[in-house]
């Protein structure tokens, strides 16, 4: 008798196949749940508040902007009336706005509606400065009362801050007459006589500071209550500005003078992505780390003196630097290796103990086959028990033939190989007992 064509495990191929699909169908599910729900992608587009044209905002922004470009990362630029504009910008749900800068200690309480704002920490110094027109020097504050004072644009922090420090020192709208205008216009009404005195915040080589400074007609507040103050106000800092340091050709200004200053901090959302805070907490660190005027350097940027909660990620940036893959590889592909990782770990919990339960599966599926074979042969010796006719036994054994066919062709594992034998030997039994069907 011809032997049936060799098939190479078709039956072992089609059961170890099978016994793979649960595997490959949790896996995918795993992969699919990982890639929606756990570390979405980073966008590739941030939008920043920063200040008044021309301000120090402004000027750190465009240094972020370019700095982030280098990583793909489009960082708009957006104007405000100043820091408290940016707090409520960054408060608001309904905003599309990302970060923005603020003045520390001058950030007002939000509502239950509002979601505050994470700090990313301190980039600079903000020197308040007070220029006056005044026969006599003034060295408080206090002084300034009755005087006609500029203490900023609405929506300003240099408004508040101004408020704050006049109240604390007894000067009111009620014994003075204070404007809320801008710095541009406020410079213009000191030099032409029309206002005493101008509180606003900027650099010392700013031109506003430059020009004013420059004036034989205006001077500058030298505050020698600067201590005390700061222990009033614990958010703002004593500032020791050395002659000379406006302008050294023109020695402006003419003596050492104290003032006081609070502190710039980059504020953000806290749904802002973790990939993108280390990228903000890089370009900081380029943009701030060198000394400048008011500041030695890598004193900027810094975690101290944020009345925000520091982000996680910010804190573990100044603790321990940069993630470990975006030091040495692109920022694109640290990212997909860490997104990466948070698939795989969801995955390894699912995919290992499914792994381990594959070989019981595969067994069982073989069991299964001999076990059917063991019902069909149960179902011919149940007829031979209810005597047959003989007319019925040439269909019985054609049955027990097709049984005994499909357990030849049967490609089955050798750790099988023992319940094949015995299979066998029943099968022989009940072909005996057909042959004999009168037999007990």
């Amino acid at each position: 008798m011809q032997k049936p064509p060799f098939r190479f495990g078709r039956s072992m191929f089609k059961d170890a196949v099978w016994s793979l699909v649960p595997l490959f169908l949790l896996a995918l599910c795993a992969v699919w749940a990982a890639y929606h729900f756990i570390d979405p992608a980073p966008p590739h587009r941030l939008v920043i508040m920063t200040g008044v044209e021309d301000s120090s905002y402004q000027d750190f922004a465009k240094s972020y902007k370019e700095i982030l470009a280098e990583d793909g990362i489009e960082l708009v630029i957006r104007q405000s009336n100043g820091a408290l504009d940016n707090h409520q910008s960054l408060r608001d749900p309904n905003s599309d706005v990302d970060l923005g800068f603020l003045q520390d200690g001058l950030n007002e309480p939000s509502s239950d509606t509002e979601v505050e704002p994470l700090s990313l920490g301190s980039v600079s110094y903000e020197p308040l400065w007070v220029f006056y027109r005044a026969k006599q020097a003034v060295t408080k504050f206090s002084e300034l009362s009755g005087k006609r004072i500029a203490i900023g644009r609405e929506g300003s922090g240099t408004k508040l801050l101004a408020l704050r420090l006049l109240e604390a020192s007894g000067v009111n709208g009620e014994n003075s007459k204070l404007q809320a205008v801008g710095r541009d216009e406020a410079a213009a009404q000191l030099l032409a006589g029309k206002i005493d005195a101008v509180f606003f915040i900027g650099e010392p080589d700013s031109p506003i500071v430059q020009q004013l400074a420059a004036d034989a007609q205006v001077r500058i507040l030298n505050l020698d209550q600067a201590g005390a103050i700061v222990r009033h106000f614990p958010y703002l800092h004593e500032l020791h500005v050395p002659h000379g340091l406006i302008n050294i050709a023109h020695n402006l200004p003419a003596q050492d003078i104290t003032l006081l200053a609070t502190t710039t901090t980059l504020a953000v959302r806290d749904s802002v992505h973790p990939a993108l805070v280390s990228l903000l907490m890089k370009a900081m660190h380029e943009t701030h780390s060198e000394a400048g005027l008011l500041h030695s350097a890598n004193e900027f940027p810094s975690s101290k003196d944020v009345d925000l909660e520091l982000s996680k990620d910010a804190e573990h940036y100044y603790k321990s630097g940069p993630p470990l893959l975006q030091r040495y590889l692109p920022f694109w592909l640290a990212t997909l290796i860490d997104r990466a990782a948070l698939v795989l770990i969801p995955l390894l919990a699912v995919l290992v103990p499914l792994v381990r339960a594959i070989p019981q599966i595969y067994n069982w599926r073989i069991r299964r086959r001999i076990y059917r074979w063991y019902g069909e042969l149960s179902f011919l010796e149940t007829r031979l028990r209810e005597k047959p006719t003989d007319s019925e036994i040439p269909t019985m054994i054609k049955q027990l033939d097709h049984i005994e066919e499909k357990v030849q062709q049967a490609k089955l594992p050798l750790t099988f190989s023992e319940h094949t034998y015995v299979l066998k030997e029943h099968i022989d039994f009940v072909r005996r007992r057909i042959q004999k069907p009168h037999t007990n």
